[in-house]
């Protein structure tokens, strides 16, 4: 009896704060720019490793945008690539390639988006990755969220293009999930969380905080341990840009090993976080996940637990169910809303697996070990 106790406990908890989640994500207005003619010069900073397969697509779309060639600089930074990324930046004159020289250090993202922004010109900094892809409109729209709301960090939607393969439908509908927290955590002021694929901050406001220093010893972690840095001195000044027009898609990884290693990496940084109101959200989280292992091992022992673990994969596909509707027709994706509720297994043990190695275990990431 006490284990059910437990078990609902958590999930009222985790309800309530789903709910929460999907109000917020409606209340953020959709933003519709009021300024015409946005006029800050912006350095769009791209750290990349082993990318040919996908740098040439994001460098064609940069050359695409709206805004004025005149007031946008790109600036890539290659991180000891061993393929033919070097060689496809330079096809582009008007991209500046560095060669990030540093090695046998632990944060070489951090490192490369470092030199980025010491070579940038630009007043704003924009950050993407090497395999992402904007839409046309997506630097003026960034640039008159700037000018409009004042803003010093700037939270965009990233979004996993997939095909048909369930390792890429699973990512891209987890990933939809937390684009959806993402919003609502910052929209109502609640949680440092981001995404380093669509971000934009103030050059000064890096060096203000002293950028990555304090946190540079960790391997992930250059979007949402920064952000909590600047949040920290400017709390007001943090804002999410809603619009469909400025979201980022990014390539899914391909394989399962790949896919555990991405999450394990995310999961890595959780004890690093100076924001202890995320720490106890994933603790909810990673709980609620665990009490359905809990259930399912109980029930060898006596099989009515196997009803209860029954009963609370419907509840939590009940609780969810709203908020990833909301999120699945921002996105446009509304055809992977018929696969939630068979997803839900996969999505509780990713969650076990991914917590208790991201904190125990050491993960490959661009073909390096690192922890």
């Amino acid at each position: 009896m006490a284990l059910l106790i437990i078990c609902f406990s958590l999930f009222v908890i985790y309800a309530l704060l789903i709910i929460f989640y999907w109000q917020s994500w409606k209340a953020i207005p959709d933003y519709v720019p009021s300024v015409s003619f946005p006029s800050i010069k912006i350095s769009v900073i791209i750290p990349a490793r082993n990318e040919e397969a996908n740098i040439g697509q994001l460098l064609q779309a940069l050359q695409e945008q709206t805004y004025p060639s005149s007031l946008f600089e790109v600036i890539v930074v290659d991180d000891h690539s061993t393929d033919g990324t070097a060689g496809i930046v330079q096809q582009y004159p008007s991209v500046k390639l560095l060669q990030l020289k540093e090695d046998g250090i632990n944060s070489y993202k951090k490192k490369a988006i470092e030199m980025g922004i010491a070579a940038a010109t630009g007043q704003l900094i924009v950050t993407t990755d090497a395999d992402c892809v904007p839409s046309k409109g997506w630097l003026k729209l960034i640039a008159a969220f700037k000018e409009e709301k004042q803003s010093v960090f700037i939270v965009a939607p990233v979004v996993i293009n997939c095909n048909s393969s369930v390792v890429q439908l699973f990512q891209a509908m987890d990933f939809m999930v937390l684009q959806g927290i993402t919003g609502a955590a910052v929209y109502k002021n609640k949680l440092s969380m981001c995404n380093g694929a669509n971000l934009a901050y103030e050059q000064k406001i890096f060096y203000a905080v002293n950028g990555f220093s304090g946190v540079d010893h960790i391997a992930s972690g250059d979007d949402m341990l920064l952000m909590h840095k600047i949040w920290k001195q400017y709390p007001d000044k943090v804002h999410y840009l809603k619009s469909k027009e400025a979201i980022v898609a990014t390539a899914p990884t391909k394989t399962w090993k790949a896919f555990f290693n991405q999450r394990i990496r995310w999961a890595s940084k959780a004890t690093g976080y100076e924001d202890k109101r995320i720490f106890f959200v994933l603790l909810l989280v990673y709980l609620f996940n665990l009490s359905f292992l809990v259930l399912a091992v109980a029930g060898f022992f006596c099989s009515y637990y196997w009803q209860y673990l029954a009963g609370l994969w419907i509840a939590k596909t009940v609780a969810e169910f709203p908020f990833f509707i909301s999120l699945a027709k921002f996105f446009n994706k509304q055809w992977v809303i018929k696969l939630f509720f068979f997803f839900q297994p996969l999505h509780i043990l990713y969650t076990i697996i991914s917590g208790l190695f991201g904190q125990f275990g050491k993960y490959e990431w661009k073909g390096r070990k690192v922890k």
